[in-house]
């Protein structure tokens, strides 16, 4: 994934994340990759793609359990 240097990145990075979370990529209360890999993957600092969890957070698609990680959250309608 190329990303635009001009405006903030971490939006772009969650918006990835977002679109694999939409098409299954990660299974319902798998643990989710931590920020050091999506660092690496996306070529951003750590604090970078904290923010793209924390949003992903925010939003409800993942929850953390302390000292193990992000997991993904289903869909509380099914």
């Amino acid at each position: 994934m190329d990303l635009d240097r001009s405006v903030p990145v971490w939006p772009q990075v969650a918006a990835e994340l977002r679109k694999r979370l939409d098409a299954g990529r990660y299974p319902v209360d798998e643990r989710f990759p931590g920020t050091v890999d999506i660092a690496a993957e996306f070529d951003v600092s750590q604090s970078t793609a904290q923010k793209a969890v924390a949003a992903l957070r925010a939003e409800g698609r993942l929850y953390t359990i302390l000292g193990q990680g992000s997991f993904v959250k289903g869909d509380e309608s099914d």
